[in-house]
C-alpha cells in the first residue's frame, strides 16, 4: 500500500497501483506521433504523473522480441522495482494473464496501451472490483477502450524524449 498521502481537501489516498505496459504498442504510438523512431518514454516524468500520490505496487514492461535494452531493464528495476518480460508474439495475452494474477493485490491497474484488444480485460477487472485506467497516446487509442476505462491518461510529447541518432563507428585502417 502507498504511504499516507493526502490532497488539499484532506482526503487520504491509500491505493496500491500496478502499471502494466504493452511496450510494443506504446513504442509504435510514440514513434508515430513524434514521427521519429528514436523517441522514448520518459519514465521519470510519466510514472509519478500516473501515480498521482498513490503507491506503486508493481511495474511490468511487456515487450515482444529478443532485442530488449538492458539499460531499460536496469533502469526500471533500479528506480521502480519493475521488470521487463519478453513475449513470444504480442503482449496481449501475457499482460492479460498478469493483470488477472495481480488483481486481488492492487486497487488500480493502469494499462499502458491504446489497443482495443484490452476491452474484455478491462470489463473482467471491473467485474472483480478493480479500478482500471488507460495511459496511451490519444491519436492511436481505441475510443471504445477509453470509454470502458475508469480514467484515461493522455501520453503527450511531454512524456517522451528523443535520443540523438547514433553516429556510425569509424573504421580504423592499419597501415
Amino acid at each position: 500500500m502507498s504511504e499516507n498521502n493526502s490532497n488539499p481537501g484532506g482526503v487520504i489516498i491509500w491505493q496500491a497501483v500496478a502499471i502494466l505496459i504493452d511496450g510494443n504498442n506504446i513504442e509504435r504510438s510514440i514513434h508515430t506521433e513524434a514521427d521519429d523512431k528514436n523517441a522514448m518514454l520518459n519514465f521519470d516524468v510519466l510514472i509519478p504523473r500516473l501515480l498521482d500520490n498513490r503507491g506503486l505496487s508493481r511495474l511490468v514492461y511487456f515487450r515482444e522480441g529478443v532485442n530488449i535494452s538492458s539499460k531499460l531493464q536496469e533502469r526500471l528495476h533500479n528506480y521502480y522495482h519493475g521488470s521487463v518480460r519478453p513475449c513470444h508474439k504480442s503482449a496481449d495475452i501475457p499482460l492479460t494473464i498478469n493483470a488477472i494474477q495481480v488483481a486481488d493485490k492492487v486497487d488500480t491497474i493502469i494499462i499502458m496501451s491504446g489497443d482495443s484488444d484490452y476491452i474484455e480485460l478491462v470489463r473482467q477487472l471491473h467485474s472483480i472490483g478493480v479500478r482500471v485506467e488507460i495511459a496511451a497516446v490519444p491519436s492511436t487509442t481505441s475510443n471504445l477502450l477509453i470509454d470502458e476505462a475508469d480514467y484515461f491518461h493522455e501520453i503527450t510529447s511531454d512524456d517522451w524524449f528523443t535520443l540523438p541518432p547514433k553516429k556510425p563507428h569509424k573504421k580504423h585502417r592499419f597501415k
